[in-house]
């Protein structure tokens, strides 16, 4: 069996690796992991308290988790509310595995260009 084995196509791994870079952070792997398992939007302040580190710095986080599209935002007026986006969450470990060359799991199956999605 001497198949000759090719590497990701560039776009996939440009994609998978903003995903990478994304959670290359323990504050925003805190964050995913706080509104995956609340399940509901939660404020800034929320995840502020939560966190337990300041404003500013859970803002940048979710700005740089809400540009792959872990999380998504809900405009109030000035104010947002920031959800885990499920597709998303649900993609990354198929991600991790087509990266490592592991057999792609059977479920979930991920249209990689779900995260432009809701």
């Amino acid at each position: 069996m001497n198949e000759k084995l090719e590497p990701l196509e560039r776009e996939a791994a440009e994609e998978y690796a903003s995903w990478f870079r994304a959670l290359a952070d323990g504050t925003r792997i805190q964050i995913v992991s706080l509104l995956a398992r609340r399940r509901e939007p939660m404020t800034v302040s929320e995840i502020v308290a939560a966190c337990g580190v300041g404003q500013s710095t859970v803002s940048h986080h979710l700005k740089i988790l809400s540009e792959v599209r872990f999380v998504l935002v809900e405009r109030h007026g000035t104010s947002g509310l920031y959800r885990i986006n499920e597709e998303c969450v649900r993609c990354f470990p198929t991600a991790a595995d087509v990266v490592m060359g592991n057999p792609v799991p059977a479920t979930p199956t991920c249209d990689r260009g779900a995260r432009h999605g809701t």
